[in-house]
């Protein structure tokens, strides 16, 4: 299967079998929007996270007791995760418990709670947290502020991982944590309000994505770069029909971790470059690092097959970014340390093997980057 087939089969709902009971799928969105008034530019995510549905009931659990510490549950839910990056960057969330949830197991997948709705299409929704309730629920782990959107989605551009998150291999839950990419660009229509103030999201200026998440626990290092905002250094041309995504970090196979892989693909106006530990026959390999410094989170990925090169480093000021709050299946919090931010910008070159040398086939500058970044530490207590 190519690297950029739609399979909207992957979407659908995955909390089946021991997943039901220990298990998470969200569905996650990230674009750009312009303040109605002013024109300002603002980065936006939203995200329907469940997890544990076979746990569920009429209330929303979870592992953080009330005074925010742990008490050995398993959480269960689902939460309508929103916020915003750059200045004043926040996470907003909102819970459901399961009777409460209109869940589309089938192809293709929805999930509706009240007035908040997920589905291949459409993205509707308002989460409201005010700070007092902020500050009495640390159990929420939620920021105060409240959110609305009505947005209308097309999904152009896809990442597919191919055998790795199969139905067959899906169907044996061998992977800890699947991931399926249908809209690396994806085109937005609508509009957000934050606090008040109307946001217009345009599909032509929204840089947008989407993809999706499922499994049994989280990563670590946990990796992610995306972005349909490029432009070539060569020709100083804006390339519409181009699109980047990279993500990963050690993925587990039962009880046997991997060593430090990635998954990445570039689509370059229009033609897919892959990169894909798992197609052994295109000889990839993958080198990452990824480190904090004062100010900026910084990725540099070199990935190569025997054919095409990628060699990718970005940047994003910490200061427009957030460490973003989850609470793994299990109940427990291991990623304390999670940045997350959608403002980042950079530098891609691909070459192409032209016998034993690279060429350069472009230079480019990638900016509104979604990326995140964060490792496990089992010493510090869950915080924000």
């Amino acid at each position: 299967m190519a690297s950029d087939a739609h399979d909207i089969s992957r979407d659908q709902f995955m909390l089946t079998g021991s997943l039901a009971q220990q298990g998470y799928d969200w569905w996650w969105h990230s674009f750009t929007a312009r303040h109605a008034m002013t024109g300002e530019e603002r980065a936006f995510f939203i995200e329907f996270f469940t997890c544990n549905p076979a746990l569920g009931g009429p209330e929303a659990l979870f592992g953080l007791a009330p005074d925010g510490t742990r008490d050995g549950r398993k959480p269960s839910y689902l939460m309508v995760k929103c916020g915003t990056w750059g200045a004043g960057a926040k996470q907003l969330h909102r819970f459901f418990g399961w009777d409460e949830v209109d869940l589309g197991r089938g192809v293709p997948f929805y999930v509706a709670a009240d007035d908040c709705i997920c589905c291949e299409t459409d993205l509707v929704g308002h989460v409201r947290v005010t700070p007092e309730e902020a500050a009495a629920h640390p159990a929420w782990m939620s920021d105060a502020g409240e959110m609305a959107f009505d947005l209308r989605l097309d999904k152009q551009v896809a990442f597919n991982v191919g055998y790795g998150a199969s139905e067959p291999i899906r169907a044996t839950e061998a992977f800890q944590m699947f991931w399926h990419a249908e809209g690396i660009k994806t085109a937005y229509t609508g509009e957000v309000w934050l606090d008040g103030q109307r946001y217009v999201v345009d599909p032509d200026t929204c840089f947008g994505y989407a993809d999706k998440n499922w499994g049994s626990d989280f990563t670590t290092p946990w990796v992610w770069l995306a972005s349909n905002d490029v432009t070539s250094r060569l020709t100083g041309e804006r390339l519409h029909n181009t699109a980047l995504e990279i993500g990963g970090g050690r993925p587990k196979v039962g009880h046997l971790a991997l060593d430090r892989k990635l998954l990445g693909e570039l689509v370059y106006e229009g033609e897919p470059f892959e990169f894909n530990f798992s197609k052994l026959w295109t000889g990839s390999q993958t080198h990452f690092s990824c480190h904090e410094t004062a100010t900026h989170i910084v990725w540099h990925v070199e990935q190569e097959t025997f054919t095409a090169r990628l060699v990718t480093d970005i940047t994003c000021p910490k200061d427009e970014m957030l460490l973003i709050r989850y609470e793994a299946p299990d109940g427990q919090a291991r990623h304390n340390r999670l940045w997350n931010g959608g403002t980042g910008t950079g530098r891609v070159q691909l070459f192409a093997r032209d016998g034993f040398e690279w060429q350069l086939v472009d230079d480019l500058d990638v900016g509104h980057v979604g990326c995140e970044y964060g490792e496990y530490d089992a010493t510090r207590p869950y915080g924000r």
